[in-house]
């Protein structure tokens, strides 16, 4: 049953209305104390007090002078006084009047009456749960209706919640719930909020591995087109088949890249633990950087290396994945030797301050348009030049960063080039670096 919630809500505040009702009632009559209960109000006060009017106006005017006294009394006096005449039967009272109190008198002619006034045979204080009628309705109606409109007011929101999370469980990402609460400014409304934010970020995800499947397919287009052209040349031209098992070569390796960078990509989307382990970052730099100088070195470019970072004798650890930095690093830097041309420089920068071990890779290429620098961390992102693409290095380390709960962003150098800065969270309170490298100096070298 989809509404038995807001029957729930109903029935228990409805029934805690009544509970309330009757505790209210119930305590006035206990802190009534100092004056007597109802009943017993009548029979020590107002029957003495009627029959004894009652008494008088018989001996003034007889029967007549009675029955004119008792039609100025309310009606429930009225029942109550009675008047009993010799040799008749009396008049019965209500069942709930079973004692009464009575009198004899005499009228001016000398005839014998006898007058009584009925009461409830009840003890002080059995009637302090009969609450009136008035009150019980009001009890009863209000509490229904104030129950309802809550119950309403409640489940009218989760049912919207519920409808949301339907709606998006059948694919449509783009459903919101904010602008249905309305100006509420509640739990269930903050609940919406943090719907509507769970569903943009799906909607991201989703958006972004559609895109990852696009690039992908494109990027794998290209080699397996050149594959299958290597093929057919082979078949067609005996002679060539050496240059095609080159070019096949080639571009297996290229394909195998690709996976490999797809896997690593996996990887660092994985937001799970980061492990237990606490590592050096300078150790790893350091290693990145000495794998780096041979690639740096074919191609005439320099590496320098500065920093306080590199040149201490204790740093603060990092409590993670040293793999995932390291990948993420070494991503950065060939990014940096790729876009550098023969003779310029390549500068990284190691320095631990303010909590944080921050990084900064700065090369001498082409840049990035300060507009598409954002977009250069994402999956298959195109530079300024159309031809060359990011692939996925870039995106690996943003990751990876991210799973330390570091950050990495990138800016334009003054002069040309691309600074590229990495800040990951120290994990200890040790404010101090381990690593000593040596100095080297020289083109295509490391100088730390």
């Amino acid at each position: 049953m989809k509404t038995r919630l807001f029957w729930k809500i109903l029935l228990a505040f409805w029934l805690t209305f009544l509970a309330i009702t009757q505790g209210v009632w119930l305590l006035f009559q206990l802190r009534s104390d100092d004056r007597p209960p109802p009943e017993r109000f009548m029979v020590e006060q107002m029957a003495p007090t009627l029959l004894s009017v009652a008494e008088g106006e018989i001996e003034r005017s007889g029967k007549a002078g009675f029955y004119s006294f008792l039609r100025s009394l309310p009606a429930e006096q009225r029942a109550r006084l009675q008047l009993v005449e010799p040799d008749k039967q009396a008049p019965a009272y209500p069942p709930d009047l079973v004692r009464s109190i009575s009198r004899d008198v005499v009228t001016p002619d000398g005839q014998r009456l006898h007058i009584r006034y009925g009461y409830r045979d009840r003890p002080s204080g059995t009637d302090i749960f009969n609450m009136p009628a008035e009150l019980m309705t009001l009890g009863l109606v209000g509490g229904l209706l104030f129950a309802a409109l809550l119950a309403w007011y409640l489940t009218r929101p989760i049912n919207r919640l519920r409808k949301g999370f339907d709606q998006l469980a059948q694919g449509h990402l783009s459903e919101r719930l904010g602008p249905v609460m309305g100006n509420r400014r509640d739990e269930i409304a903050d609940l919406a909020h943090h719907f509507d934010r769970m569903a943009q970020r799906l909607e991201e995800l989703v958006g972004a591995r559609d895109r990852l499947l696009h690039d992908v397919s494109h990027e794998l287009r290209s080699p397996l087109a050149r594959l299958q052209l290597a093929i057919g040349l082979a078949r067609q031209a005996p002679d060539k088949t050496e240059a095609s098992l080159q070019r096949i070569d080639r571009e297996a390796t290229r394909l195998d890249a690709l996976v490999g960078e797809l896997l690593g990509l996996a990887r660092a989307d994985h937001y799970g633990s980061t492990g237990e382990d606490y590592f050096d970052l300078a150790d790893v730099l350091r290693s990145v950087i000495e794998d780096a100088l041979f690639e740096a070195r074919a191609h005439g470019v320099a590496i320098f290396v500065s920093g306080a970072g590199m040149s201490s004798d204790q740093a603060p650890p990092i409590r993670g994945d040293a793999e995932t930095v390291r990948r993420a690093l070494d991503n950065v830097i060939r990014n940096a030797l790729r876009f550098s041309e023969a003779g310029q420089q390549v500068d990284v920068d190691y320095r631990s301050e303010d909590g944080a071990h921050c990084i900064t890779v700065a090369d001498r290429g082409p840049g990035m348009e300060d507009i598409n620098i954002d977009a250069m961390f994402e999956p298959f992102a195109r530079g300024n030049d159309q031809s060359l693409g990011f692939g996925l290095g870039l995106a690996i380390a943003k990751r990876g960063i991210a799973r330390h709960g570091g950050a990495i962003t990138a800016t334009n150098r003054a002069g040309g080039g691309l600074v590229v800065h990495l800040q990951i969270p120290q994990a200890g309170a040790v404010s101090s670096d381990r690593v000593t490298v040596h100095p080297r100096h020289g083109a295509g070298d490391a100088e730390t």
